[in-house]
């Protein structure tokens, strides 16, 4: 297991060189419909980004969807009755076209443009996050999906929001099953799926950390976190996620 893991660890950081050097040849048009932008502008342009399926009025707690947006110290109802471990979720965006589309394509496709764009879109909406978030763990992936994919676009993305708020990542949780994919598991059986899916590697000395994803459907990816990081002392957990996959009903 070790020697998959030293080689895991290698092919890794050769393909981080390597998505360095694609990096540098791609467009500088918005990631969306390609127009030229202007040296130093976001990678959205302005009508690309005005048309984005942004999410609406969302509980502060869980993130669900809500007709009117409550006063900021105010939670759904099913929240009042059946909170989630985390404290608080936000997801700027629905996972909606051309959202949902661009995050395939960045993690089956290794369009790794998109990756900036998203985290200008996600830091834009951070300064709804709680002030005292001091540090971030990017929702980690089993050696062997991520040997495959040779990356974890989580990690990629924190990479990307750490200049930005200023916190550091945290790499000390595992993912020591190797899960089904979540795509079309209801809530019950993502819940039993992710059930002892984490480890702890070592302590964290961090108080509120905030759980970074692509995605949030259910949630329940960032409850068993929560449950992983409240064992080893963390306090307060919070979850950022690009968009919201918001089911019927």
């Amino acid at each position: 297991m070790r020697t998959a893991g030293n080689k895991a660890a290698v092919l890794s950081r050769l393909r981080h060189t390597w998505r360095g050097l694609e990096q540098q040849v791609l467009p500088g048009g918005c990631v969306f419909c390609g127009l030229g932008l202007a040296i130093g502008s976001r990678p959205v342009c302005d009508p690309c980004h005005a048309e984005l399926p942004w999410a609406g009025a969302a509980c502060r707690r869980c993130g669900a969807e809500l007709p009117a947006q409550p006063p900021r110290d105010a939670v759904c109802g099913r929240c009042q009755v059946e909170p989630p471990a985390f404290d608080a979720l936000l997801a700027p965006l629905r996972y909606e076209f051309p959202v949902d589309a661009a995050i395939k394509a960045l993690k089956f496709e290794r369009r790794l443009h998109y990756l900036p764009a998203f985290a200008a879109l996600v830091g834009e909406a951070a300064r709804d996050l709680p002030e005292d978030i001091d540090a971030m763990l990017p929702v980690p992936l089993h050696w062997r999906r991520q040997m495959l994919r040779g990356f974890n676009q989580a990690t990629e993305l924190c990479r990307q929001l750490e200049p930005l708020l200023h916190v550091p990542v945290l790499q000390r949780v595992m993912r020591i099953r190797n899960t089904r994919y979540q795509p079309g598991l209801g809530a019950g059986e993502r819940r039993s799926n992710l059930r002892g899916a984490f480890r702890l590697r070592g302590n964290i000395a961090s108080n509120h950390v905030l759980i970074v994803d692509d995605v949030v459907t259910t949630g329940a990816t960032a409850e068993q976190l929560t449950v992983t990081l409240r064992a080893g002392g963390v306090r307060r957990v919070s979850v950022l996620a690009i968009a919201r996959a918001f089911r019927p009903g």
